[in-house]
């Protein structure tokens, strides 16, 4: 601790140093003689967006069986001159994507995809109104056929994002009364969400949308709905290179289509997925 307290207060030295040898240079030089850089866009994109969580074990829930979700301040900048935090978490926490290798024996863990794979164009298809009907709504291949005739085709190796509302469940409404996200709000007692149909994941495969690449991404705890105990859906869209995406929020944030998404996260030896801080980049 002596030996961190005794860096510390020499970086702190250096840091005076360097800055009073800056603000003579600045006197030096005349405010004249400052350069007025102009900022830099985000280029083919008006904005970057957040489309994940931010990670509280407070507000964080997991799903049932995984590890619980812990965060322990370890230092502090008063004490040790930093800070810094002890994360334990599963690699299926909060927003996160799963690799192919979390539901196949021998596909592609986080580090045999290549950096392409987290670089995906993005379509929303908002079931909101469905889900308000039924929370245990099936997304069915004639609701992605009215999508595209809509909105044109789904571009292949696409991350298909499904815009269900109900990570209005997130967060401070975890309460004794309503204790988990998984229900969607019901208070039926088991897990229950809306989800694609299995018959839509086969023709998202058949028709080219998931090819190689892509993704089949939701605002629910994945792509299944709750009445498939097999989680058929996950099974089928995890091969190749492709992924899932789950506990996605701000959907509304992105259009339906000509967005592309950033799965940023960790890539961990053998890994299944990852936390994720996905980002949409809006046109």
């Amino acid at each position: 601790m002596a030996v961190r307290r005794r860096l510390t207060i020499l970086s702190l030295v250096f840091i005076l140093t360097a800055a009073s040898a800056g603000v003579l240079v600045g006197i030096a030089l005349g405010s004249e003689d400052v350069v007025r850089r102009s900022p830099t866009s985000l280029p083919g994109f008006t904005q970057a967006v957040f489309l994940s969580h931010l990670n509280d074990p407070a507000q964080t829930p997991v799903f049932p069986g995984d590890p619980a979700f812990t965060l322990r301040t370890v230092f502090t900048v008063p004490e040790d001159g930093f800070s810094l935090q002890y994360v334990k978490e599963g690699e299926h926490t909060g927003t996160h994507y799963s690799a192919p290798c979390h539901f196949h024996v021998g596909a592609r863990c986080a580090g045999q995809l290549n950096a392409g794979d987290f670089i995906l164009p993005a379509v929303v298809i908002d079931v909101r109104a469905a889900v308000e009907a039924d929370v245990d709504h099936k997304v069915t291949v004639a609701e992605l056929q009215a999508w595209e005739a809509d909105n044109g085709q789904i571009p292949a190796g696409a991350a298909v994002l499904l815009w269900t509302g109900c990570d209005r469940f997130w967060g401070p409404e975890l309460t004794p009364d309503r204790p988990t996200y998984y229900n969607c709000g019901s208070a039926a007692g088991r897990f229950r969400q809306p989800g694609f149909s299995r018959r839509a994941v086969h023709w998202l495969i058949d028709t080219g949308v998931l090819t190689d690449r892509g993704a089949l991404g939701t605002d629910t705890f994945g792509p299944d709905p709750g009445s498939d105990a097999m989680f058929m859906e996950t099974f089928l869209t995890l091969r190749k290179h492709r992924f899932t995406l789950e506990n996605l929020t701000n959907l509304r944030a992105m259009p339906a289509t000509g967005a592309w998404i950033v799965i940023g996260g960790p890539r961990n030896r053998n890994g299944t997925g990852a936390p994720s801080s996905v980002i949409g980049l809006v046109p």
